[in-house]
This record gives structure tokens, C-alpha cells and sequence, in this order.
């Protein structure tokens, strides 16, 4: 296919942008063949040292070297290289090397130096710029060192930086375009799910999604969050924002699971995302049940639950499922915005950090804006997660007094 073939011209950095499945793998690993391989099996090819730079080595291994679409499962058997695990290295037949880096240690690329690189997944690295930068310094054998980078995009700087060089090509496609490829019912469900949101113009179509005008959350400070590490927490809730109708069609329902670390003063908690287990289409019963769920996997000592819509039916229903179950409603007030923006102010601050597999909720949270929400449906995510920071930071530190001190 087209987006999988290198560009002609003089470039140092061809970045292949596509969508989940769209070929992007079997594209590098076929670069990496076409700088290494020679004429005939012996012959030497344009480089021989290539630095393979995944976002962990078990990545670089299972993706990039040993996948389905990796280099080995490229090679024909004459040209196939041999792994050698203990020491990360493949080894060609005619002497051509490429050795495994992993960029959550951007320091080890300090010192080996390259006549070529294939990097994947670069908008995932938690270290991104730090480790493209390493690379950039190692890139010093040969006569024009170039770099193959596969990812799906995200709007995080490394990525814009890059693209915005004088010296980088593009080439990008959906997964669509590697449909044959594809099993037909995973097409038919990411289609159902995300055709038309900015979640699947990002993850099928492969287009980078720059931040909405006025929102209350950017993606750089969600990016900032992913990095915070999990410490011991104090307290663990599941929030609920519950659909009261069921079938496809009806809205999702937001089950955000969010503890805080509460030492010292309010300034100095906080808070902690640790999962989205946002159901759709399951009726009463079933979101009910994932929430109660949610609250076991994580250990949660409440469920809090918005009764705006159903009242006194979510508890029902609820207790129904767990009657013993720590359980507080919570009613809106005011409208999602004003209860949004205090939440998003603990973000500004460097106050909340998320776990990993937080997409979904995520997209939703850019596309929130001052004015309102400008994603399709409802933002039943944002709305679970608002509740619980809301449960474990903004109103606790609203009600916090400062302990007395006793002057004897």
C-alpha cells in the first residue's frame, strides 16, 4: 500500500501516521529489511547498525522483532536474521546488526552509534523527548542516517515538534485501509463504537487531534498526569453516573474508579485515576453490577452515584446487587461546567495523576470545554470522574479547618 512505502526525496525522518492495525508494523519492519539487506543474502545493504527503539524492550521483542508483522516473520529464510535474546541483538547473514533499546531509559542510547533507527509507538513514550533526543545524537554513521517512526498519533509535543521539521516526511492511513487484513467483525465493532468521535478520527484514522478551543483539559497536561506514580492511597472510591435507560442506544454509563492521597493540608493531597469501567447498553442491572465490581477489583470503601435522573431507582437498584454496599447520592446542583472546572484546576495544578488504559475517558475530557461539551452524546465519563474528585478532594477541602494549636 501506498502510506507504506518510503517517500523519495531527501528526508532524515519518515513518520508513518496511521490507525490501530493499519499496516504501520509491517511497514518498519520492511524498512529495517530494505537498509540491511544487500542484493543476495551475504551482500552488505546500505547500513549495518540499526537501533530498534520501542516503548519497553518486552515491546520491541513482541512487536517490532517477533510479531505477527515483525522483522523475523518479514524475513525469508535466507535472509532471516537470528535474535539473540541475551543480548538484544539481531544478527543478519551478512553481518548487519540491530540492537533493542527501550525508551523508558533514554540513557542507555548514550555512548552506541547508528546509521539508521526504526522507532514505534513514539507518541506513547512516557519519556518521548528525552529518548528522541538520545537517538538523535547516536544517529552518526553513514552518510545520511535516517529514522523510520511508526505510531498512531496523539497531540503531545514530540510529536508535533517532529512533524513540524524541515527534514521529516509523512505518510498516513486509516485502518480501513488495511481492511483485507482485518478481521471483519473487529472492523465492524470499532466502527459501531468510535465512528465519529475524536477518540476513533485518532485511533482509526490516524489523525492527530489538536486541542479544542477553550478546553478545560489539554492533552500535554494529561500527558503530565499518565507520569505521576501510584503511591499508597488513603481513600478509593467508584463513582457512578447512571444511565436509566438501557438498550445500544441509550447513553453510556460513567463508572470512574479515582482514590487521593490525603497527608498534611488540602494543597498538599492528591488525587489519583486509577480506572474507567464506563458500560453502555446493559440496562440498570448491569451497570449496577460494574460498579459494584469496580468497588471490589480496587478495594473502594464508596459508591457514590448521581440521582438527578432515576432517584431513589439507583439506590434500588444498587442494593438490589449489594445491599450492604457504602453508598452516597449526590445531586447536581449546578451544571457539569461549574462542577467540571474546579476539578480541572486540581489538573492545572499537578494534583491528579491517571493510570494507563484511561483512552476513552481521556477524549472525552479534551473535548470538554468552558462553554460546554462539544464531543457527540454525553460526557458520561467526564461526569463519573468530576463526581469522584469532587467526593475525595474539592468537597473535603472545602469543609477542612485547620487543626488548633494548643499554646500552653
Amino acid at each position: 500500500m501506498a502510506h507504506q512505502l518510503p517517500p523519495e526525496g531527501d528526508w532524515r525522518t519518515w513518520v508513518i501516521m496511521g490507525g490501530r492495525g493499519a499496516g504501520k508494523t509491517r511497514a518498519g519492519a520492511e524498512w529495517v529489511r530494505a537498509q540491511v539487506e544487500g542484493s543476495k543474502p551475504l551482500d552488505p545493504g546500505r547500513c549495518r547498525r540499526v537501533a530498534l527503539v520501542g516503548e519497553t524492550y518486552d515491546q520491541v521483542r513482541e512487536v517490532m522483532i517477533r510479531g505477527d508483522s515483525g522483522i523475523l516473520e518479514c524475513s525469508p529464510p535466507d535472509r532471516r536474521p537470528e535474535w539473540k535474546a541475551g543480548e538484544r541483538r539481531l544478527v543478519w547473514p551478512n553481518g548487519a546488526e540491530a540492537q533493542a533499546y527501550s525508551a523508558q531509559d533514554p540513557e542507555s542510547l548514550r555512548g552506541p552509534q547508528f546509521d539508521a533507527a526504526w522507532v514505534d509507538e513514539l507518541a506513547k513514550w512516557k519519556k518521548a523527548a528525552e529518548t528522541w533526543d538520545m537517538l538523535q545524537f547516536a544517529l552518526r554513521l553513514g552518510d545520511a542516517p535516517r529514522v523510520c517512526a511508526t505510531t498512531t498519533p496523539r497531540n503531545v509535543e514530540v510529536l508535533k515538534d517532529l512533524l513540524a521539521a524541515r527534514s521529516t516526511v509523512v505518510t498516513h492511513a486509516p485502518t480501513e485501509a488495511n481492511r483485507a487484513n482485518l478481521a471483519a467483525s473487529f472492523l465492524e465493532e470499532v466502527r459501531t463504537r468510535y465512528a465519529g468521535t475524536r477518540l476513533g478520527r485518532q485511533e482509526l484514522d490516524g489523525v492527530l487531534m489538536a486541542d479544542v478551543e477553550g478546553a478545560l483539559w489539554t492533552q500535554d497536561r494529561l500527558e503530565a498526569a499518565r507520569s505521576e506514580p501510584m503511591p499508597e492511597l488513603d481513600r478509593i472510591v467508584v463513582a457512578l453516573d447512571p444511565s436509566v435507560t438501557g438498550g445500544v442506544s441509550a447513553d453510556a454509563c460513567g463508572i470512574v474508579v479515582a482514590g487521593a492521597r490525603l497527608q498534611g493540608p488540602p494543597q498538599d493531597w492528591r488525587g489519583y485515576v486509577l480506572a474507567d469501567r464506563t458500560v453502555q447498553g446493559v440496562g440498570p442491572a448491569g451497570w449496577a453490577r460494574a460498579a459494584v465490581q469496580a468497588m471490589e477489583e480496587f478495594g473502594a470503601e464508596r459508591l457514590v452515584a448521581e440521582v438527578n435522573q432515576g432517584g431513589q431507582l439507583v439506590e434500588e437498584v444498587i442494593r438490589q446487587v449489594a445491599p450492604l454496599v457504602p453508598y452516597k447520592a449526590v445531586h447536581a446542583a449546578r451544571g457539569k461546567v461549574a462542577r467540571a472546572e474546579p476539578v480541572a484546576a486540581l489538573y492545572e495544578q499537578g494534583k491528579v495523576g491517571h493510570a494507563e488504559g484511561l483512552e476513552r475517558l481521556e477524549a472525552q475530557m479534551v473535548q470538554m470545554t468552558a462553554q460546554g461539551f462539544e464531543g457527540a452524546g454525553s460526557p458520561d465519563r467526564v461526569d463519573a470522574l468530576v463526581w469522584a474528585l469532587h467526593e475525595l478532594i474539592v468537597g473535603p477541602a472545602a469543609r477542612w479547618k485547620r487543626p488548633r494549636v494548643r499554646i500552653l
